[in-house]
């Protein structure tokens, strides 16, 4: 399997890396906007900006969205991983360690795929890599490797073989 998918690896990274971004910034949004049933008792229920929760808000919606776009993404996953962090000990350690028994796996497992992010970079599929601001040897500050953004080289398709 992983030979079959390996050759995919680069365009599964980065759908992974927008989806779990985009949900990301859907947290961000239900708790600042509303959105989503909101948070609290009532639905469309908000948080005060001003308060923990709200600055949890902006670095969930602000973070996700640029990890979705893959702009400034790794630096954006980093923060979101420590927020996230922060989120289980506050919130889930008190209640047990194990985060099956607190329910903190979510906020575990954000934790630990920003942190990869964060070690990757935006990848392909992204505005940093558009701009050509990749990590070193990723190829991307060669134009022709800009041009052929979306699937990674130049030619517009994926790699084959």
């Amino acid at each position: 399997m992983e030979h079959f998918l390996g050759r995919y690896a680069p365009y599964l990274y980065a759908l992974m890396r927008i989806m779990i971004g985009g949900q990301y910034a859907c947290h961000g949004a239900q708790k600042l906007f509303g959105l989503l049933g909101g948070v609290g008792g009532p639905p469309g229920g908000t948080v005060p900006l001003e308060s923990l929760l709200g600055v949890a808000g902006l670095i969930e919606l602000c973070g996700g969205l640029l990890i979705t776009v893959g702009w400034w993404a790794g630096s954006a996953a980093f923060l979101a991983s420590g927020e996230m962090a922060t989120a289980y000990f506050l919130q889930h350690a008190p209640r047990g360690f194990w985060p099956i028994q607190n329910s903190g796996e979510r906020a575990v497992l954000y934790c630990f795929v920003f942190l990869y992010i964060a070690s990757r970079g935006a990848g392909c599929w992204s505005l940093d890599r558009l701009r050509g601001h990749c990590l070193a040897g990723s190829g991307a500050s060669n134009p022709s490797v800009r041009r052929g953004w979306l699937w990674g080289r130049q030619g517009g398709e994926p790699r084959r073989g």
